[in-house]
């Protein structure tokens, strides 16, 4: 067992990510270049809300951590295809077209918890983590 484990070590060194993880980075690298094409901005610019952007049934980023009181805002940056957020205890928001967004403001502290794309979680695996903090 000990030699498979060092074979691991080797193939996966310390640090080292994924290739789901590097495909992930390039997916939300392209997201974020369509963002700044339809809105002239980086994400990261947007004022008072923290962004994710929702792009090839995918969030952007993934994992979030947010303050309570915080505002999220999902922008869809897809061409055709419409998404939703259904975060835990609440009803499913309505659909973003391309180029729209919804938004939720997080009001209590909250360990991580999974939200999701309402039309596209089961089959597309369109699935975000949110952790709120104090």
């Amino acid at each position: 067992m000990r030699s498979w484990i060092l074979a691991l070590a080797m193939v996966f060194p310390a640090g080292a990510s994924l290739a789901g993880d590097d495909e992930q980075a390039a997916l939300c690298a392209e997201a974020e270049e369509r963002y700044v094409e339809l809105f002239g901005e980086p994400s990261a610019d947007a004022e008072g809300v923290r962004v994710v952007i929702m792009y090839e049934y995918s969030f952007c980023p993934r994992e979030i951590t947010v303050k309570v009181g915080e505002t999220v805002r999902w922008v869809n940056v897809d061409k055709r295809t419409s998404h939703s957020v259904i975060v835990k205890g609440q009803p499913e928001s309505d659909r973003a077209f391309p180029e729209e967004f919804v938004e939720f403001t997080f009001l209590t502290a909250a360990p991580a918890e999974e939200y999701l794309c309402g039309p596209h979680w089961e089959r597309r695996g369109m699935i975000g983590m949110v952790t709120v903090i104090e």
